[in-house]
């Protein structure tokens, strides 16, 4: 099975975006089904096709590339100022208007964390100050296994202090080998359960304090504290959690009717909503080609012979009306 390839900086290569990457150099080009497994060279503008053949993708020299990508991130980070300025513009009056006065910037609603380290070392914090239960919702298909050993003690340190951990995946991380071995070592109250979809990353801690990403690649994060916020986005994570399926037993059969599994039924229902190739895959967690060999079989069972009609024939099939 492909490797899941995680979204991430413009600061940081991947493994396999850096290999892709000088091979291109060496070689001046490279095929563009080559480089799929690292599409953020081309979001990077690292690679670019070629204008006389789609097939080939040509690389961006270091050079030229590097004052380009600095001025990326120096964007980011007077755009990140800009919003800081505004946040705070916008909560001034209103902590004028807060009967505890002063005392409640000890212990603010909302925190803006920006980088990566000040993220971590707030979850971090958070972890270590719960005393009951760790809810989390983690999309996408898979975890890297030194994502995954980074915070197996973390997660155990709570687990060995009592607390119970809940955690949310989608069904294609039933299929990851290092999720697997995670929850087979964890030793506590620890249960996991999947869903097609789930929602952006989520943690709560105790129901009194909750984590959410505030941009794409994640490097902004925001730390909410005020407890209806907090309780909304327990009470989602409660009723995802009733309609999830438990993680265990590992083998996951997909029941299928008319030779079509749950995982492609969900397919089906993007599709028609119109949605693309790689849209489907980040909502279903999987990768493209997966999603595209999916596509195929559903293509095949409703007769259609173009993408332009797929939409219509699933939505005129009654594949979608079957309860599952």
């Amino acid at each position: 099975m492909p490797v899941e390839h995680i979204s991430h900086g413009v600061e940081q290569l991947c493994d396999s975006g850096s290999a892709i990457y000088v091979r291109a150099l060496h070689e001046g080009r490279i095929r563009s089904e080559q480089a799929e497994a690292a599409p953020c060279l081309i979001d990077f503008g690292l690679l670019h096709p070629d204008i006389d053949d789609v097939e080939w993708l040509n690389p961006i020299t270091p050079a030229a590339a590097l004052p380009r990508l600095l001025r990326t991130i120096e964007g980011h980070v007077t755009e990140q100022r800009r919003r800081e300025d505004l946040l705070t513009a916008a909560f001034q009056p209103l902590m004028a208007l807060d009967p505890r006065g002063s005392a409640a910037s000890d212990d603010p609603a909302i925190t803006v964390l920006d980088g990566l380290e000040r993220i971590s070392a707030a979850i971090d914090q958070a972890m270590s100050d719960t005393t009951e239960e760790f809810l989390a919702v983690q999309p996408g298909g898979t975890r890297p296994p030194e994502t995954l050993a980074e915070v197996f003690t973390r997660d155990q340190a709570l687990l060995s202090r009592g607390c119970r951990m809940r955690t949310l995946y989608q069904h294609t991380t039933r299929h990851s080998l290092p999720v697997l071995a995670y929850f087979e070592r964890l030793d506590g109250d620890v249960e996991a359960r999947t869903l097609d979809e789930v929602t952006e990353r989520l943690f709560i801690f105790d129901r009194n304090v909750a984590f959410i990403p505030a941009n794409k690649d994640r490097s902004l994060a925001l730390e909410l504290r005020h407890p209806a916020v907090v309780d909304y986005l327990a009470t989602t994570f409660d009723r995802l959690w009733r309609l999830a399926d438990p993680m265990w037993p590992k083998s996951f059969p997909q029941p299928s009717e008319n030779g079509i599994t749950a995982r492609q039924r969900a397919i089906a229902g993007l599709l028609v909503e119109g949605h693309t190739d790689s849209e489907i895959a980040a909502r279903l967690g999987m990768n493209v080609r997966t999603a595209r060999v999916h596509i195929a079989k559903l293509a095949a069972t409703v007769g259609s012979h173009s993408r332009a009609q797929l939409g219509f024939r699933l939505g005129q099939s009654g594949l979608l009306d079957q309860e599952h």
